[in-house]
């Protein structure tokens, strides 16, 4: 039974004929009747009772009328939401992010033009998000590193440099920035494997020949910055992500040569849907504007 069917069933019972309901449906009387007597067919059932041109309800189209015209204004619901969620007057959008700074800049410029869309947010390493979005937990993912695999569609934001930190009292917190290879010299705390911080250093320490004592893995930016208040050793975070802590000092790393660079990005199969594609659209114009972004956009 098709939503055609149900509308032809309703009509011809409120105005009690099919001439009269077919000029109001704008079809034949022909059409109406085959539609009718489809429904009838297939059921083995019978809807109306025809006396003449006048047609009457039976007890069981009695009992049907009322679930058909529910059924007629949840369609109509239903093209309303499709309508309203198209044209970005409501619906949901889910952000995966590798940590809160950078997300909440891009929830801010994207409030400012989609204020009925609600936004939520959660956070995990790239890893994470990236998986969050292949099992459409997530819809937008906010990661820091570009990603070569086709299926995902990634749009530059920006480019943050990779930070030391120390105790207040660890000799690097006296300098204002230290050499890459003087890591070497240091137990060093590292980010679990999956973190693109974690990634970005050790491609530095590859590239620059250096080779540096990791003392401990550490599963969150939290968990890390605590190790390095206690002494266990040197952490290393995006400068964006740095948290001031009047118990450490930041350290730049000379010549900014670890960076991260923080991408959007979707499946590639869904970067047409409006609602995905209006988020990439606010990033876009919060950049043109100059505000968001970090150190250079990458």
């Amino acid at each position: 039974m098709t939503l055609n069917q149900i509308r032809a069933f309703i009509m011809v019972a409120q105005h009690g004929g099919f001439t009269a309901a077919a000029r109001a449906l704008g079809m034949s009387h022909t059409t109406l009747n085959s539609q009718i007597q489809m429904i009838e067919r297939e059921s083995g059932a019978e809807l109306f009772h025809r006396r003449g041109r006048r047609v009457e309800l039976s007890a069981l189209g009695v009992e049907m009328l009322p679930l058909a015209r529910r059924m007629v204004s949840l369609e109509a619901d239903m093209r309303l939401m499709l309508d309203d969620s198209g044209k970005l007057r409501r619906g949901a959008l889910k952000v995966g992010a590798v940590g809160p700074y950078h997300v909440t800049e891009m929830i801010e410029a994207y409030h400012a033009v989609h204020p009925r869309i609600d936004l939520s947010v959660r956070l995990g390493n790239s890893e994470v998000v990236l998986d969050d979005l292949d099992k459409y937990v997530c819809d937008v993912g906010v990661v820091a590193s570009r990603y070569p695999e086709d299926r995902y569609y990634m749009q530059p934001y920006a480019r943050y440099p990779v930070i030391a930190f120390v105790r207040v009292d660890h000799p690097f917190a006296r300098r204002e920035s230290i050499a890459l290879n003087e890591l070497s010299t240091q137990p060093l705390l590292m980010r679990e494997p999956g973190s693109t911080t974690r990634k970005a250093l050790e491609d530095a320490l590859l590239l620059h020949d250096v080779t540096v004592q990791v003392a401990m893995e550490i599963g969150s930016r939290e968990a890390l910055r605590e190790a390095v208040v206690r002494g266990l050793g040197v952490g290393t975070v995006s400068e964006s992500e740095y948290v001031p802590d009047p118990r450490l000092r930041p350290v730049r790393i000379e010549g900014d040569v670890v960076s991260t660079h923080i991408h959007v990005c979707c499946l590639r199969e869904r970067r047409e849907s409006r609602l995905i594609s209006s988020f990439f659209d606010a990033i876009a114009a919060c950049h043109a504007n100059g505000s968001g972004g970090g150190s250079g956009s990458a």
